[in-house]
């Protein structure tokens, strides 16, 4: 009986070496893998640095763009307001030469006109002398109002 218990005993053991044989076998393969994975990640993490990097270059490179943009449309922006209140000062000056314009022309219209040949007084002027006044008049303000500026 002791050799039939010695030989149980043994297969036992046999068996149990075989089940760690095998199960080391297949913790081999799982570490394998594990280790495989990890290579891979660490690749992916490498690429995400360098995709984080080049974002971070972007993003300065695009905040660099936005203060430029701004501050050239601020420059147009005071630009454009001096020319509007230029603009604004010279539709004044013409508004202003409009009215003294038609002044100038009530006024000839509205001036008694007496006969050439009763008085010593030249004759007063027609309607196309008038606008040739007022044109040379409305030059003269043009002229006067470029020389301000």
């Amino acid at each position: 009986m002791s050799n039939g218990l010695g030989l149980m005993i043994e297969s036992l053991v046999a068996v149990l070496l075989l089940l760690t044989i095998s199960f080391c076998i297949v913790l081999n393969r799982r570490l394998k893998k594990l280790k495989a994975d990890e290579q891979a990640l660490k690749g992916t993490i490498s690429e995400l640095i360098t995709a984080t990097e080049i974002a971070e270059r972007a993003i300065a490179g695009l905040k660099m763009t936005v203060r430029d943009c701004d501050q050239n449309l601020s420059e147009r922006l005071r630009a454009g307001e001096a020319l509007a209140g230029e603009l604004g000062r010279q539709l004044d000056g013409g508004r202003q030469v409009l009215a003294q314009l038609a002044q100038i022309t009530l006024a000839a219209r509205s001036a008694p006109r007496a006969p050439a040949a009763e008085t010593s007084q030249p004759a007063l002027p027609d309607a196309h002398a008038t606008a040739q006044a007022a044109a040379a008049f409305a030059a003269r303000a043009r002229q006067r109002l470029s020389q301000a500026a």
